[in-house]
This record gives C-alpha cells, structure tokens and sequence, in this order.
C-alpha cells in the first residue's frame, strides 16, 4: 500500500487527517508519545471514529494503521524514508522536536536515491507553519542534503475547520483510541507548498494564493468561536450551543463574522456569497450539540486568543482597515478581557494583571494596542461598559 506518516495521534492526527489518508489508499503510521494509545493502535490495526451531528451518529473504522513511539529515532526515521505524504500536527512548540526525525528520514531517502516527492502538510496552530518547520529541518540535515530537500520534500501550509473536541474521561477509559467528530471535512491547503503535483487526498483541496484561507479561518471561523465563547461565559453558559442558542449572543457572534467577511471580501474579492454561505454553515456547525463543545475550550488561553495578530483583534483591525466597523468584534475583545474561569490558569493571570495594571497597561502589554490608536479607545469604552453591567 501507499504509506503515509502523522507526527501525533491526538485529535485532529487520528481525528482528521488520519482518516483522509487512510480513505485515499495510505496505510498510515502515527508517531506518538501516548503508551496506551501507541498499544491499542498497533494492537487493532484501526481505530474508531465517532462522526456525530443533532441528529446522526455513525461510527467509522480506520485502518490500517500503526504507531511507533517518538523516542525510537530509527523508526521514526523508517517510517519517514517509506512515505508518500505525512503531516505534522502536534502543536507549534513540539515541532522543534519533531524536526531532527524527519531530517533524519529525508537522510535515509537522499541514501537510498528516492526522487518520489514527499509533502508534509503542517496542521499547526502556528502562521507560516511549512516555512519555519522547513527551516527546523534543514538545521538539522547535513549540508549536502540541503539540494535534496529543496528538490524533493515539500513544507505544506494548510488550515483545520473540523471541530474535535477533546474526549471525555468515560469514553477514552472506554476505548482509548475513540475520536469524536463532526462530519465536516474539507482540508484546504496552500498549492505552492507542494513539490510536484499535489496527491489526490479525500478532502484535500489546494489553493493558491493561500492567504484568504488562513485569514478566513482564523477572523471569521475562530473569531465567532472566541465571540461565543466570551460572551457565553458572562452569560453562565457551560456549552457553546447553549450560548447559540441565546438569540443575544447568537447575534453579536454573527455580526462579529460578518464583520470580518466585509473586510475580507473587499481585500480579496472571493465569489460573491462564498463568505456568507460560510458562516452560514459555520453557525449551524457551532451548534452541534452532540461535540458537547464547551464554553471553557472556546475561550481558554484568552492573553494568546487577544494578542494583536489573533482572532478578535487581528480581525478588528483588519476590518477597520478596509473601512469596515467592527462593533461585535470590539465586544468579544472586551468580554474576552473579562473571561475569568475559574479552570483556566491564564484567564486568572490575565484578571490578574487587570486588577494590578488597569485596562491601559493590559491593553498595551497583551493586546499590543496602544493608547491613541482608534481601536485602543472603542475597546476601552465597550471593556468598561460590560464591567459595569457585571456588577
């Protein structure tokens, strides 16, 4: 069979990827830290994923696969030299760790005289993912390789839209190689990334100029999910449905993505309807109520979710660059200052730092806005209003 290799056995490795691969012909081989799953993985051959909306649920066998541990360097490295296609997703901060193994399986192939291209696509919550993890691995080639890689191997950027929330204790105890997903799965990846022609993938579907579909995924996608995720926590919500579903809520989240999609249209003029048919099948995702997908998952880790280039204020900006007013943003960057829940450590540093410093200073220092600059000033002003209305 056609082999492909997955850095990481987590949701989005085993819950999306792993499954386009396998329904296109690739035995696929993950590598993984997890001892349970690398044993239940290896011991089945497959695994199961559940695809579930409000209304249907299907199980969905996958396989074959197998798994090596990602200490075993001169596995890691075997697995590399056989593949076709891989992928990475891993999180932005291991793939440091992940680059000295496929450098290590691109020696092997270089060795061995393999001219097959070989695509890794870069599944990571991280901007310009393929080029840095392109530049991780050719420190860690030996020189004389470095013509190999540029020929031969292909750093691939790509967005992730499938919602995976984690699984609950229960069900892994259960089954530990279980995902539980929605149906959705379109893979939109960037055509320049590719060395050759890109690789017929179930879902895959290259784009070029890439850009629009980073910037649609991270201002409209993940901005409404941030929006909702604020503003349901004031409001009490435990589920992003049930915040859906306050027609309050439901509103300003819409207007938020709504907001984004003007700025975008008028920056890369897409089809006309092409951003609204978007959210429109994005809103009806957000209410899955089968994903169980909670309030704290949407708005945890709010000092890196309200970081200048991120979801709400990226796009706020964005939006009044290109002369759109982006009101329902500015109330998810002040709601996202007031998230506080109690299980996050980084919303309880981020009230810390107000109750120290004050609205300004945090502004400045998380947000990177400084006093003066018109988007400063509306988050000022909507940031004490909510304030108030909590009290």
């Amino acid at each position: 069979m056609k082999e492909a290799i997955i850095f990481g056995a987590g949701n989005i490795g085993r819950g999306f990827l792993g499954q386009l691969f396998s329904e296109s012909g690739y035995r696929v081989t993950f590598v993984e830290v997890d001892q349970a799953l690398l044993q239940t993985l290896n011991a089945r051959g497959a695994y199961r994923i559940r695809l579930v909306t409000n209304d249907h649920t299907e199980e969905v066998t996958v396989g074959p696969v197998a798994a090596v541990p990602a200490s075993n360097l001169d596995a890691v490295a075997e697995a590399v030299a056989r593949a076709e296609i891989g992928a990475t997703a891993v999180g932005a901060g291991v793939l440091r760790h992940v680059a000295p193994a496929v450098a290590k399986g691109i020696e092997r192939r270089a060795a061995a005289g393999v001219t097959a291209p070989l695509n890794l696509i870069l599944a990571e919550n991280l901007k310009n993912a393929a080029a840095i993890f392109r530049e991780m691995v050719a420190e860690a080639l030996p020189p004389a390789c470095h013509t190999y890689l540029a020929e031969h191997v292909g750093f691939v950027d790509t967005v992730i839209a499938r919602m995976v929330p984690p699984l609950t204790p229960e069900l892994r105890s259960q089954d530990p190689s279980l995902v539980l997903v929605e149906p959705y799965k379109e893979l939109p990846v960037d055509r320049q990334g590719f060395v050759g022609d890109p690789p017929q993938v179930v879902g895959m579907i290259p784009y070029s100029p890439f850009v629009f579909f980073t910037e649609r995924k991270l201002y409209v996608h993940n901005a409404g999910h941030a929006v909702l995720g604020y503003l349901g926590s004031l409001a009490g919500y435990e589920y992003g449905y049930e915040a859906l579903a306050d027609e309050g809520i439901y509103f300003q989240a819409r207007g938020a993505m709504e907001e984004s999609a003007r700025a975008l249209a008028r920056k890369y003029h897409p089809p006309a309807g092409a951003l609204l048919a978007n959210i429109e099948d994005l809103l009806g995702r957000f209410g899955n109520r089968a994903l169980g997908d909670t309030i704290l998952r949407l708005g945890r880790d709010p000092i890196r979710k309200l970081a200048r280039p991120d979801r709400l204020v990226g796009a706020a900006l964005n939006a009044l660059a290109e002369g759109v007013m982006p009101t329902n943003l500015v109330t998810g960057i002040a709601a996202g200052l007031l998230f506080d829940h109690p299980d996050d450590p980084v919303a309880r540093d981020l009230q810390a730092r107000l109750h120290a410093y004050g609205i300004a200073r945090t502004l400045n220092e998380v947000c990177e806005l400084p006093a003066g600059e018109p988007l400063f000033e509306m988050v000022v002003a909507r940031y004490r209003a909510l304030a108030a209305a909590r009290r």
